[in-house]
């Protein structure tokens, strides 16, 4: 039977462009009667359009909008998929691959030309020998011949990684089609050993000298604004994405398990100890002093009225009165000399009361233990947390716009960071040889680390392309320059045809 290319099937079972593709029907195609509906529903079937049987007779054909008519008892209707990848979408080619399509094309026809010519010219020297037209005919037969010999044999090798020559299901032909899983193997192993080992990877960084190259780029002001600028919107972004309430979660989560872990009594009293001992708690103790005494000026009436207030209901309002007077009296006096005087007794009892306090939050069980009940307590309170939620928004509102400021101080800093950065890199071989170091460090780790997950991509994407479209992809690319095999072997098969021969006639003479 005739090789039919448009009918050949790909090695996965479906159809090359340009022929009935799978789960298609192109317009005009007859549907015969009951196998025409089996015909319509194997293409219906596996991805492609949904066909509905009506009858099981008659005859019918595909319209352009996908519905199948037909006479008699038999009617389909076609629905097409709404998002169903046809074959040509799949395996289009591009602007830049057709025209190099079309120049394989035009090398093919001057190979097959030259062919032609010298078979022609064999023909033609043929004739003229039988003729008699001489000797010179019998060297041009001789390197004519070897000239076809030579074209042939590169043609069918040429032809031969591609496709079966003339159809024949040669062995060892159509090379690219039938291993090209093989070959994706092979380049991804190859890659792996001679791209992504240690030695290599290493050597090539170190030729590099990205230390070097990235510090005198980042000392460049422009520079450094474009890498603040693209660093404060992946920041805006990241923050963007981020969710407040995941955010607040988790930062409520930490700060209440880490105050939790930790007894906060002992740190408390050393701090304290330390605010008495250097007296860091008597200018807190001024300015409470000072603000009593200015409030009790201000409100004698009120406190007047509070201790007479207190006083029982059988004593006379009189000696209420004076009783007020007395104790605010003696109030005031007590807190304007507490004022004046930095030696007064109540301010070294309070230095006493206050070091005793220190003491007791560092080595009194007790005191710590009512120190951590207070602490549970007041971090379950609804109140505390939402503090601590409320903390988080505000931070990321102030770095929000801080990131979108081009004059804020985080930006201005950054770019600061990143011009001395620059400098330094560029300046100094210490620095370089450090992150040099950390480069190489990073690269050799992911390389020995994901080396097989790397090969792998590349194998795995040389398996899923097609078989059909990768063979015509691949000629597109090279079969330019494969043509002109087959006029070298066409050019260099007449000359050792011609050598041969005058060789034969010397040696014969």
């Amino acid at each position: 039977m005739p090789h039919q290319e448009g009918r050949r099937s790909l090695p996965d079972g479906r159809l090359p462009e340009g022929s009935l593709s799978e789960g298609s029907l192109p317009a005009g195609a007859p549907v015969e009667g009951a196998d025409g509906a089996r015909a319509a529903s194997r293409a219906s079937s596996g991805g492609g359009p949904a066909l509905a049987k009506g009858a099981s007779s008659g005859s019918g054909a595909v319209s352009g909008n996908g519905a199948v008519s037909g006479d008699g008892d038999t009617a389909f209707s076609v629905k097409p998929p709404a998002s169903a990848p046809t074959y040509r979408s799949m395996t289009a080619f591009s602007p830049a691959d057709e025209e190099k399509r079309r120049g394989v094309r035009r090398m093919k026809i001057t190979a097959t030309g030259l062919l032609l010519f010298v078979a022609l010219v064999y023909v033609l020297a043929k004739w003229a020998s039988h003729e008699g037209a001489g000797v010179w005919a019998g060297y041009v037969a001789a390197a004519a011949e070897a000239g076809m010999v030579g074209a042939l044999a590169d043609w069918f090798a040429v032809t031969a990684l591609f496709r079966h020559p003339l159809g024949l299901p040669i062995p060892h032909t159509a090379i690219i089609p039938n291993k090209k899983d093989q070959l994706g193997v092979s380049l991804g192993e190859f890659v792996g050993e001679n791209f992504l080992s240690q030695d290599v990877v290493r050597q090539r960084l170190r030729a590099v000298g990205i230390a070097s190259r990235l510090g005198a780029w980042l000392a460049v002001p422009d520079h450094a604004d474009r890498v603040t600028a693209e660093l404060a919107t992946a920041l805006r972004g990241a923050l963007t994405v981020l969710r407040d309430s995941d955010v607040q979660a988790v930062v409520g989560e930490a700060i209440t398990r880490r105050a939790d872990a930790q007894e906060i009594a002992p740190g408390i009293g050393k701090m304290l100890e330390k605010v008495v001992a250097d007296g860091g708690h008597r200018r807190v103790v001024d300015l409470v002093v000072i603000r009593a005494h200015d409030w009790l000026v201000l409100h004698d009436e009120q406190v007047m009225d509070a201790v007479q207030g207190g006083a029982p209901g059988w004593t006379p309002r009189f000696v209420d009165k004076k009783v007020g007077e007395r104790v605010y009296k003696e109030l005031l006096r007590f807190v304007t000399e507490m004022r004046d005087s930095p030696t007064h007794p109540a301010r070294g009892a309070l230095d006493r009361f206050l070091t005793d306090f220190a003491s007791d939050l560092q080595s009194d069980t007790d005191t710590r233990a009512r120190v951590e009940r207070l602490k549970g307590e007041v971090l379950g309170r609804g109140e505390v947390q939402d503090l601590i939620a409320s903390a988080w928004t505000a931070v990321r509102s102030m770095i929000v716009s801080a990131a979108e400021d081009e004059r804020s101080e985080l930006r201005l800093r950054v770019r600061a960071s990143l011009l001395s950065l620059g400098a330094r890199m560029a300046g100094e071989e210490k620095i370089q040889g450090k992150v040099d170091g950390w480069v190489e460090g990073a690269a050799v780790y992911v390389v020995t680390t994901y080396r097989r997950e790397i090969t792998s991509l590349i194998t795995d994407t040389v398996a899923s392309w097609d078989a059909e479209h990768t063979t015509r992809k691949i000629e597109a690319h090279i079969g330019r320059d494969l043509q002109f095999i087959r006029i070298n072997g066409t050019v260099v098969g007449s000359l050792a045809g011609l050598l041969i021969y005058t060789v034969s006639r010397a040696i014969g003479a």
